[in-house]
């Protein structure tokens, strides 16, 4: 495929690139609403619950510098299509698992899929567009990457009002297989065919690093802080990853050069996506269950509850065109500060403030949107092109590490605060006090099998500990993306022309073959 011929299908390929976008964003969060049907269908313990979440988003987060290298290497639109099969095999197998085990399982190997999927396009963007064109197409990609946010609770709220929960994996497969024949037609192929070599090394640390800091965080609600086998999972997790970073300091065949993290724009803008991520995740996980537990919504009524965050879609587009104005670091900064506001003023719901979490999701969306586009777009025209697939993999590891931390240290502390706020449950059977000490869904499930007063009045005070938690799990959410504000401010370039970046690249990569100017 000639470059004029890709030059004019650039806009259409975009169209695939999002649709395979969509795919992944709508799975994140398809699943959160389903999530008390999975517990009731395979008797999934609180615990079981997040890795069901964190199994794919650590497969996910775990291999995507690998992926991001192998598609640099190997071709960019390969790993693509390899990546749409995998997870289209693998979500058929979740549809149909039997036990919490198999579905942790599957989701962890669609994870694996997804790894190669996202880095990639991001990647074949950098390829096929100019760079002065790119800020405009990462904000398109970015504002689809963001429609999953309110599709995916509307769909999965339909399917499960009408199928068994395994449905919401199954509407992955019409979507990969569009996604298939489409990319198969319009996508190039493009690869660095001078590729130096793979950073195995570097890839098993930053795995098991990973893999030991949020099991870790996870199991911490379940067995306590002072556990030794927590002590040694976070400590372990966190000496790994500190072997990562001096390790591609000296390999010979870094996954990403060194230089890069020292740019300010680059690893500014990866802090900053791990903030928003951080809190997107870990406010949808809780909000998901206050919705249904709590307020006693329906799935569908449920996710139709969390549109108000579609103002995302709305905010994208402005986003590159905010930065030329007044600057990277103050959009950034502003669109944590929103996200900041809105997870302090959930966090101060009640058992009925339905209108108060509505009103924090629609600026959780705003500062989602502008935020997001203006980072992403700062690391991928920071990378050099002969590695946009590795560059593109830290973007994406970014958001991934920072749902999977998210989801594991919100959920952490709502399960702690929630059990603490609990009062004693003496005059219930061993098992059943187990199970509401578990998780609020637990309790909705034990107490119909109590009944009269005694069954009304455990659902209440599971309601009342479960809106305590919920309190200080958010509240930690947005000291964290506080945290990222100051980030921002401190560390991100204010107003400065794309182009510089864009043009230290150098000349970007030709087509299959070709690795020279087109």
């Amino acid at each position: 495929m000639d470059h004029s011929t890709v030059h004019r299908r650039r806009w259409q390929i975009l169209t695939v690139l999002c649709l395979s976008l969509v795919l992944i964003g709508l799975d994140n969060l398809i699943l959160n609403l389903a999530l008390p049907k999975i517990q009731t269908g395979l008797g999934s313990t609180s615990t079981e619950l997040q890795w069901i979440i964190d199994s794919y988003t650590l497969a996910f987060g775990g291999l995507l510098l690998l992926c991001g290298t192998l598609a640099d290497r190997f071709g960019r639109k390969r790993l693509l299509l390899v990546g749409l099969l995998l997870f289209m095999g693998f979500s058929v197998g979740a549809a149909f698992a039997d036990d919490s085990t198999t579905l942790i399982v599957m989701r962890a190997a669609m994870g694996v899929g997804a790894a190669m999927i996202m880095p990639a396009t991001l990647s074949i963007i950098k390829n096929v567009f100019p760079p002065e064109e790119q800020a405009k197409a990462i904000g398109i990609w970015a504002a689809t990457a963001a429609l999953g946010v309110p599709l995916g609770p509307v769909v999965s709220g339909l399917l499960l009002e009408h199928f068994w929960w395994g449905s919401v994996f199954l509407i992955n497969v019409p979507v990969v297989i569009v996604a298939l024949v489409a990319g198969l037609w319009l996508i190039p192929e493009s690869r660095n065919e001078k590729h130096p070599g793979l950073d195995l090394l570097g890839v098993l640390l930053s795995v098991l690093g990973l893999v030991a800091l949020v099991y870790g965080l996870v199991e911490a609600s379940r067995n306590g802080w002072s556990d030794p086998v927590i002590i040694g999972s976070l400590g372990g997790g966190t000496l790994l990853l500190v072997s990562f970073v001096l390790w591609e300091r000296r390999a010979p065949h870094p996954m990403l050069q060194p230089e890069l993290f020292r740019d300010a724009r680059f690893s500014g803008a990866a802090a900053a996506i791990t903030a928003l991520s951080f809190g997107m995740f870990g406010v949808l996980f809780v909000l998901t269950q206050y919705l249904q537990f709590v307020l006693s919504y329906e799935p569908l009524a449920a996710g139709l509850r969390l549109l108000p965050i579609a103002t995302v879609i709305a905010a994208a587009p402005l986003s590159p065109k905010l930065v030329e104005r007044i600057g990277l670091r103050w959009v950034v900064a502003a669109g944590l500060v929103l996200i900041t506001g809105s997870l302090a003023l959930t966090a101060g719901a009640g058992i009925e403030s339905e209108t108060r979490v509505l009103t924090s999701l629609a600026l959780f969306g705003l500062g989602l949107g502008l935020g997001m586009p203006a980072a992403a777009d700062a690391m991928l025209a920071a990378a050099p092109s002969g590695q946009a697939g590795a560059g593109s993999a830290v973007t994406d590891a970014a958001m991934q590490v920072g749902g999977a931390l998210g989801i594991a240290v919100v959920g952490s502390v709502l399960t702690t605060s929630y059990r603490d706020a609990l009062p004693r449950l003496d005059g219930l059977p061993g098992p059943a006090a187990e199970a509401v000490g578990d998780s609020i869904g637990a309790a909705t499930a034990v107490a119909p099998s109590i009944g009269g007063d005694q069954g009304r009045a455990l659902i209440e005070s599971a309601r009342e500990a479960f809106v305590e938690g919920f309190g200080d799990a958010l509240l930690l959410g947005a000291a964290v993306t506080a945290v990222g504000v100051l980030v921002a401010l401190v560390v991100l370039p204010g107003r400065q022309a794309r182009e510089a970046t864009a043009g230290s690249d150098g000349p970007r990569e030709g087509q299959r073959g070709n690795a020279g100017p087109r």
